[in-house]
């Protein structure tokens, strides 16, 4: 190949030097005699700068031998399938070793539990226990099967009627894992090009749900309608795109990762005027706010049918497991086909259904319960007012009271290594467990971390003031 292109170039520089020699035979630049042979040689040398800079030819490889190929790989190492395994990785955490309710088995010893999300104190409730012993009794354990391909069994369809009847929507979907509800229904509805305008304070169920969406994420600061409009205007203004794409508000109506309270009655407004369809996550909301237990939208007064998706997970205020999605019929209809956790998974457990049917039933029939609950939030507010090196940044009606350090050391990680010491010694010393906000690596909310307590209906007066006094003596010693 390279021969037969020096051939072509040597015969058609042989072609070009006659042509030159004619009209260049008494050319003359600064006192240099040009000729077709000086133009030949310029052309020749341009051509040998140019195979130079060519890469040269190798001749293949010859075979590795068997013995060589042995050595090869007696030497090679392959790549960690995860990351150093640290000190804070290695660290176990507490192991209950009874029912999660107020009070708890810790180490064989009794403590008050402020780490479980059992707001109404229905853990181990006896209307709820025989629910589920009835439910064993009459359909087993499990149901084998996703909800399309016969694990449909009566229980989840009374459970569906009985949630939509109690929050006055026309229809719901049950799931069967709490935090994958939130996961499938985000990009069940949401798709590639879509815009998603998200509060960065979401946690990661959230998160992943974006994520799994392929949609167009823009971030807004923690429940700050002033970024939440701005953020709606800039997505929008001057967009014609925009005006063309499917549009989602997401927010969490209780966020898990500060104890906030989303304003509703500001963010349905914003959702109004700039077109947008708003999801809600009502997992740290449902059973608690409201008048009757009903949500964030019976807290501020707002039509439900305002909230075009409504997403919560049952493990929380109604003591039992898995989630549900309620809306109208079209937006359930649509997840029976489309969204995965409901399709491809196993339907929920038939007694976690009637424990679920149970709760909400205990919850309309003695609303007294939320009154305890509030009374529980008030009392521990007031008393945890001046913790020392620590401040409060919840909401007074967030369940989840969310304390954060004073003053930060500048590194999560010494934070953390703080409000470790601080939960640790108050479980140690006074059989009180409580706990921090960890996060994994997965977890992109940059909210600060802090100290997480949930409060229950469930609590005694005497729960919350030795909580309260055992946390500020602790926290004196070790931020002091």
């Amino acid at each position: 190949m390279a021969s037969a292109v020096m051939n072509t170039t040597s015969a058609a520089l042989g072609w070009f030097s006659s042509a030159f020699d004619a009209p260049l035979a008494r050319a003359v630049v600064f006192g240099v005699h040009i000729d077709g042979h000086l133009v030949v040689e310029v052309l020749l040398i341009a051509v040998i700068l140019f195979q130079l800079s060519r890469k040269s030819y190798k001749p293949p490889k010859k075979p590795l031998s068997e013995k060589e190929i042995d050595d090869l790989c007696e030497e090679w190492v392959p790549e960690p399938l995860h990351p150093p395994i640290t000190e804070e990785m290695e660290v176990q955490p507490a192991t209950l070793e009874s029912a999660a309710g107020p009070h708890t088995i810790i180490d064989g010893k009794e403590v008050v539990n402020f780490a479980s999300a059992n707001y109404l104190g229905l853990v181990g409730h006896e209307k709820i226990i025989d629910s589920c012993v009835g439910s064993l009794e009459k359909y087993g354990v499990g149901s084998c099967g996703p909800r399309g391909f016969y694990g449909t069994i009566d229980v989840h369809l009374d459970c569906e009627t009985r949630i939509a009847k109690f929050l006055g929507t026309p229809d719901s979907i049950l799931y069967s894992y709490g935090i994958s509800t939130i996961f499938s229904v985000i990009p069940a509805f949401c798709k590639k090009g879509d815009i998603i305008v998200a509060d960065e304070g979401v946690n990661w169920a959230v998160q992943n749900g974006l994520h799994l969406s392929r949609s167009t994420v823009v971030y807004f600061k923690h429940n700050d309608m002033a970024s939440l409009e701005s953020t709606l205007e800039k997505t929008t203004k001057g967009n014609r795109r925009a005006e063309k794409l499917r549009r989602y508000i997401v927010i969490e109506a209780v966020y898990q990762n500060s104890g906030q309270v989303a304003p509703l009655d500001q963010i349905v407004r914003l959702k109004e005027k700039y077109r947008f369809r708003l999801i809600m996550d009502e997992s740290n909301s449902f059973g608690v706010l409201g008048n009757s237990g009903r949500g964030l939208a019976e807290h501020y007064g707002v039509p439900i049918e305002k909230v075009d998706i409504i997403t919560a997970g049952m493990g929380n205020a109604l003591a039992t497991d898995g989630g549900f999605c309620t809306g109208s019929v079209r937006v359930v209809d649509h997840q029976r086909l489309s969204s995965s956790g409901y399709v491809f998974s196993a339907s929920l457990p038939p007694y976690l259904a009637s424990a679920a049917i149970s709760a909400v039933d205990h919850l309309e029939e003695n609303p007294a319960i939320l009154a305890s609950l509030r009374n529980n939030i008030s009392l521990l507010w007031k008393v945890l007012s001046d913790v020392p090196g620590l401040t409060i940044s919840s909401d007074p009606l967030s369940p989840i009271v969310f304390l954060k350090l004073k003053k930060s050391t500048g590194s999560i990680k010494s934070d953390m290594q703080l409000l470790d010491k601080i939960t640790d010694r108050v479980l140690k010393d006074d059989s009180v467990f409580i706990v921090t906000s960890k996060r994994s690596n997965l977890d992109k909310c940059r909210l600060p971390i802090g100290i997480r307590m949930f409060i229950s209906a469930g609590h005694s007066e005497a729960d919350i003031l030795k909580a309260a006094e055992s946390l500020k003596r602790v926290a004196a010693l070790v931020l002091s």
